[in-house]
């Protein structure tokens, strides 16, 4: 009797902890939908694999996850025919990592391909210019890096030459044909494709003409231009301040140009050179009395002493 007592109350604690596991299982499941209920979500597109840039985007590449109603962002796709109609496709216009949500802003529209225009925000032009080792930082600038523009020309009205910068905070679409960037490795290229606005692209092709452009790479998230640059000339070569030389200020063509000087050290003058020193009186010279005599038409003067 007492074998039989112990096991039916073993069974009963068994099943009472399986009751409180299942319980414990289902109201944390309800809660936890109460929860996403409370908050709202939306099931939006991701991508299922890593995305290159030109990458045909396919139902295969492509799945939905839940997002919170209030953390979603712009630009979503929430359905498999408003991502891909019929017969049109997109491509991706820059790399997308894996659950990275499907933006508008990441693809093309559809039935269009990947391109460079289709990077380009409202309002804005792509222009490129010629670059080398030296002036395209030896190949270390890579789309979507940021530099400024310099200008090394002749100065207007003279032969010297001088560097102004011409642009700043410039964003970088693509060194010769590569728009992505994915290569990690210095590379040497030729030319450089720039996004500036229709008054920039001017400036750009006027420099080109005029002289010879370098590009100067920023540090990321350093978008603050400067107010007021200088332009560089021979003279801030020539003069260096540490030999005790001082320079002429800037001066207009017509204002008269002061050289730059030195000035020697002051001597101490000692007592003895200080003194006033006086000279010697001269001999007062004699008395005497002038006398005129006229013959004829002229006349002499002679001293006679007393």
């Amino acid at each position: 009797m007492r074998r039989q007592s112990v096991i039916a109350i073993a069974i009963a604690v068994v099943l009472g902890l399986v009751a409180v596991y299942l319980a414990n299982s289902y109201f944390s499941a309800r809660e936890a939908q109460l929860d996403a209920a409370d908050q709202g979500t939306t099931q939006v597109a991701v991508a299922a694999v890593p995305l290159a840039y030109g990458t045909e985007i396919t139902p295969d590449k492509v799945r939905f996850a839940d997002f919170p109603n209030d953390v979603l962002p712009a630009g979503v796709f929430t359905s498999v025919e408003e991502l891909l109609p019929a017969g049109q496709a997109r491509h991706a216009l820059r790399p997308i990592q894996i659950n990275q949500p499907l933006l508008a802003t990441d693809l093309t529209g559809e039935g269009e391909g990947a391109s460079i225009a289709a990077l380009l925000p409202d309002g804005m032009r792509a222009a490129t210019v010629q670059v080398n080792a030296v002036s395209g930082v030896a190949g270390f600038i890579k789309p979507n890096d940021t530099v400024d523009v310099l200008i090394t020309r002749l100065a207007i009205g003279g032969s010297e030459t001088v560097t102004d910068v011409l642009l700043q905070n410039i964003r970088v679409i693509a060194m010769d044909q590569d728009a992505q960037g994915e290569n990690e490795q210095p590379a040497l290229s030729s030319t450089a494709t720039l996004e500036v606005t229709p008054v920039e692209a001017q400036k750009l092709a006027l420099g080109q003409q005029l002289g010879t452009l370098s590009l100067v790479l920023r540090k990321p998230g350093e978008e603050e231009n400067i107010a007021f640059v200088e332009t560089v000339s021979l003279d801030d070569l020539r003069y260096e301040l540490s030999a005790g030389y001082v320079r002429a200020p800037q001066l207009t063509d017509d204002a008269p140009r002061v050289q730059p000087t030195r000035t020697a050290p002051a001597r101490r003058l000692t007592q003895r050179a200080t003194q006033r020193r006086t000279a010697p009186s001269r001999p007062p010279e004699p008395e005497t009395t002038k006398v005129e005599i006229t013959r004829g038409l002229q006349s002499e003067t002679y001293e006679v002493g007393e």
